[in-house]
């Protein structure tokens, strides 16, 4: 009887701070670079994951405050990053750039609250196209590095939604689910099933984690 192999542990990094992080919505616009904050909280996260001897490989969405988290995180480990379009942010379409404050006062933000799964951004992504393309994007990382490890550097929503995923959780209770920026969340993917190992790790080791 062929033994089971062993499950492959994907490692999400949300971004560091940027100057808009908790104003503005910028979803996937470009040019938004890390604060100095982000830079500090990027090179902590990155000596966090240094403890993890056995990282098979790094992927960042394309954004540049994803790859510039992805940056000392690659160094610290030895390894080159893969960008991978499947990690971006939602595309909020007519939303990005938005202030939240703004955002607050539609009549539509309670449905992106409490039923994110029955809405679309004008002219933009669903939550629900965004779990879909978020999830697959890491089925298709762990069956490309079968029992390692992989650390994938992506944003706030995409995070949340593959945890919902993973914890069988209805995308509609996805924003119960707190990412904090630089915060490390971990599954473990097995051919019986996800195994979430941690959510939103932002202190401590983590080079104790493995499945029980």
């Amino acid at each position: 009887m062929a033994r089971p192999s062993l499950p492959t542990m994907i490692l999400m990094v949300r971004h560091g701070r940027t100057p808009t992080t908790g104003k503005v919505l910028p979803g996937r616009a470009k040019g938004l670079h890390l604060s100095d904050e982000g830079v500090a909280e990027a090179k902590r996260v990155a000596e966090r994951l240094a403890e993890m001897k056995k990282v098979a490989a790094i992927y960042a969405s394309p954004l540049e405050r994803t790859r510039e988290t992805a940056a000392p995180i690659a160094k610290a480990l030895g390894l080159d990053v893969v960008t991978h379009k499947g990690l971006l942010e939602c595309d909020f379409g007519g939303w990005t750039g938005a202030s939240l404050a703004s955002l607050m006062k539609k009549k539509e933000w309670t449905t992106v609250q409490r039923a994110p799964s029955t809405f679309r951004f004008p002219n933009g992504e669903s939550f629900t196209e965004m779990q879909t393309r978020m999830v697959s994007t890491l089925d298709e990382i762990r069956r490309a590095h079968p029992g390692k490890v992989v650390v994938c550097v992506s944003h706030a929503d995409p995070i949340k939604a593959a945890l919902a995923h993973a914890m069988g959780t209805h995308l509609d209770l996805f924003q119960r689910i707190v990412v904090s920026t630089c915060s490390v969340s971990a599954v473990a993917y097995a051919e019986t099933g996800p195994v979430v190992l941690t959510v939103n790790s932002t202190g401590g080791s983590l080079a104790e984690l493995r499945p029980s």
